[in-house]
C-alpha cells in the first residue's frame, strides 16, 4: 500500500465543503449523475469494484468509477467535485485499504447504500509482512495503522474470495433497489458461476509445476497464491512503486537460485525498470502478471475474466505447468 499519499481527515472534510459548492453550481458531477433515467446511481472506487456492479446490476444501474483506466488506483488524489458528488449516489461500492482519499471521502458521504467490499470475505496478510491479523476493528487512525501493518486488500485476484464478495454486494444490491432484486439475484449467480469455473481453472492448470515459486514487482498475488500452493516473492511491498532494499535484492538472487524460478513480473500500471534490471542479472525471463487494479489497452483482455485467464497462462509458462 502506498502510504505516503495518505490524506489528512481534516484536509478532505475542507475538499467536501469545497465541492458541495461546486456542485450547487453545476448539476453535473464526475462521480454521479443522479438517476433521471430510472436507473439506480452506482460509484465504484476503481475496476474490480466496477466490474461486480455492472456484471451483477446489468441494465437497472449506471455506473460510474472513481479511477480513470490507466491510472495508479492506490496513489488515487480526488478532485472536489468527485468528493462532492459522492452525496449524490444511490450506491457506492469500495474497498476500504486499497485508496484512502477515497475511504475519507466515501465516510464523509454519508450515502445510505454504501458497501465496503472488505468487509464481504476476510482479509489477511501477505507480501513482506509476517503474520495473518484479521483485523476487524473499526474506527480512523488505527484501521490505517492496520492496513500499513500488511493487512492486504488484493482480494479480487483470488476467484473464491472474489465469488464471496459478487454474493455480498448482489444481496446489497437487492435491498437498494428491491424492485429489480430476482435479476440481481440471477445476475449475481452467473457471475459466481463464472468465477467457480475460473477457480477450477486454476487448480486444474497449476497443480502440476516445476516450480511453486513466482517473483513480482507487486506482491498483490498473495491471495492467489495461497490459495493455489504456490509462493510469491515480491520484490517490494504492496506498493508497486516502492523500491526494494539492497538486501531484499539480495535475497531474490538467492530465492531464484534455490527454487528455480524463471521469470520476473511487472505489472500493466507500473515501471519495469526494476523488473527488467534483475531479470538481467539473474538471466531469468521478464513477463506481465496483471494485479487488475485497471483496465488499459495494455491488459490482455477486455474485462476481469478474459485477463485472469491471460494471468493462468503466463503463470503456466513461468511455473513449468506440466
Amino acid at each position: 500500500m502506498n502510504v505516503r499519499r495518505l490524506i489528512p481527515t481534516a484536509a478532505v472534510a475542507g475538499a467536501v465543503a469545497l465541492g458541495l459548492t461546486a456542485l450547487s453550481a453545476c448539476s453535473s458531477s464526475d462521480a454521479a449523475e443522479g438517476g433521471s433515467d430510472g436507473k439506480l446511481d452506482v460509484v465504484a472506487s476503481f475496476y474490480p469494484m466496477q466490474f461486480l456492479a455492472e456484471e451483477i446490476g446489468g441494465p437497472h444501474v449506471s455506473v460510474t468509477t472513481l479511477t480513470k483506466p490507466g491510472a495508479e488506483p492506490h496513489d488515487l488524489e480526488l478532485s472536489p467535485r468527485q468528493i462532492g458528488g459522492l452525496s449524490d449516489a444511490d450506491y457506492i461500492l469500495f474497498l476500504k485499504g486499497v485508496q484512502p482519499a477515497v475511504d475519507d471521502a466515501v465516510a464523509q458521504a454519508g450515502v445510505e447504500h454504501t458497501v465496503d467490499a472488505a468487509k464481504l470475505t476476510t482479509l489477511e496478510s501477505h507480501g513482506s509482512e509476517v503474520g495473518h491479523d484479521h483485523g476487524e476493528e473499526e474506527g480512523g487512525e488505527h484501521e490505517h495503522e492496520e492496513q500499513e501493518a500488511g493487512l492486504d486488500p488484493h482480494i479480487w485476484l483470488d476467484p473464491v474470495k472474489y465469488a464471496e464478495v459478487a454474493e455480498g454486494v448482489g444481496k446489497s444490491l437487492e435491498k437498494a433497489d428491491p424492485d429489480h432484486a430476482a435479476d440481481y439475484r440471477k445476475n449475481t449467480d452467473t457471475l459466481v458461476g463464472e468465477l467457480n469455473a475460473l477457480d477450477s481453472a486454476y487448480r486444474t492448470g497449476l497443480k502440476s509445476t516445476a516450480t511453486k515459486t513466482f517473483i513480482t514487482t507487486h506482491s498483490a498475488f498473495g491471495y492467489l497464491a495461497e490459495r493455489y500452493g504456490l509462493t510469491q516473492e515480491g520484490i517490494a511491498g504492496i506498493d508497486p512503486e516502492a523500491e526494494p532494499s539492497p538486501a531484499r535484492i539480495d535475497e531474490i538472487h538467492h530465492v531464484a537460485e534455490e527454487t528455480g524460478a524463471t521469470t520476473v513480473f511487472f505489472e500493466t500500471l507500473a515501471s519495469d525498470r526494476t523488473a527488467r534490471t534483475l531479470a538481467k542479472d539473474l538471466g531469468l525471463r521478464t513477463g506481465v502478471l496483471d494485479p487488475l487494479e485497471g483496465i488499459t489497452d495494455r491488459s490482455a483482455g477486455a474485462d476481469y475474466l478474459e485477463v485472469m485467464k491471460s494471468n493462468l497462462t503466463a503463470l503456466q509458462k513461468a511455473l513449468g505447468a506440466k
